[in-house]
């Protein structure tokens, strides 16, 4: 970097014709200039400026290293102008990964307006419902249901996240409708494989959490599968409202316990800790939080 900046000092030295003026345009004094020629020229072991009063004139090995300096300053110049728009101005590859359920049902259709928003974006997204490495797998931004407690990581809130347990009204029919939490030991609840309390639903009352022991005959890692099992009479299911409020609304699905939900969690894009955050970072997860302040599917649900 040393040497860059001699090298630097030196071309503008040249381009001005007087230390002076180099000065003058890098912001320097004109002492601080002449020790980076000085430093320059002993470093290479040679003369590269012929010094009068009133300009200076290259020598023969300056005149030869002049030319390669004025390319590769350029070329860094240029480095770094690429590196400020693409922090100032919302462009590049951006790498995201969503579950499948949200990604499908929501952020899809969203997407397009994205594009056409920042069209010097070019998106590459991937579906998957494991819990994957922003950092290791390179990931800019990743949405997912809960904050994560990883202090590398920023997760800022893009929409709210409930819960509703449900049924067919035909299995509800069949097996009774519970009024508590303990009620649901009886039924056969179908559960998600990638919860991390696999076999307990957690819901709580004024007293606090209620922890519940479920069990049932079918689990899946993709909440849709669940959700057409449901539909279909064959049990219980607690499931995002962003996948079962249009069924709720149209009556294909039934909620229960309602009151025993928690209501304050989030769905979250969580991406790499950086002082100077790039703007298609920015620009995607600001997009986010606006078109999800106040999601439709949680309407569907009232």
């Amino acid at each position: 970097m040393d040497q860059l900046t001699g090298m630097a000092v030196f071309a503008k030295v040249v381009e001005s014709g007087t230390f002076t003026g180099a000065a003058k345009a890098l912001g320097l004094s004109k002492g601080a200039v002449s020790k980076q020629i000085a430093r320059l020229e002993d470093r290479l072991g040679a003369r590269l400026l012929n010094r009068t009063t009133r300009r200076s004139s290259l020598t023969e090995v300056g005149a030869a290293f002049y030319e390669r300096c004025r390319r590769i300053v350029a070329e860094a110049e240029e480095a770094e102008l690429a590196v400020t728009r693409l922090h100032a101005e919302p462009r590049g590859i951006l790498r995201v990964n969503m579950s499948m359920s949200f990604g499908l049902l929501h952020v899809a259709e969203a997407l397009p307006d994205f594009m056409t928003a920042y069209p010097e974006i070019e998106l590459d997204v991937s579906l998957d419902d494991r819990l994957v490495d922003v950092v290791e797998e390179g990931y800019d931004v990743v949405l997912r249901i809960t904050e994560l407690p990883d202090s590398s990581l920023i997760a800022r809130r893009i929409a709210p996240f409930r819960t509703a347990t449900c049924a067919s009204p035909a299995y509800w029919d069949a097996h009774g409708r519970p009024r508590h939490p303990d009620d649901l030991r009886g039924h056969n609840c179908l559960l998600y494989a990638y919860l991390s309390t696999l076999n307990e639903w957690r819901y709580r009352d004024a007293d606090g959490a209620i922890g519940v022991r479920v069990q049932g005959n079918m689990r899946c890692n993709n909440g849709d599968v669940l959700r057409a099992a449901a539909m279909a009479g064959l049990g219980v299911i607690r499931s995002p409202t962003f996948i079962v409020g249009c069924d709720l609304q149209e009556g294909r699905l039934e909620r229960v316990l309602a009151d025993f939900e928690e209501q304050d969690r989030g769905i979250y894009a969580v991406y790499p800790y950086n002082r100077h955050l790039s703007a298609k970072v920015r620009a995607f997860v600001d997009f986010l939080a606006a078109r999800f302040a106040d999601p439709l599917w949680d309407h569907l649900t009232a």
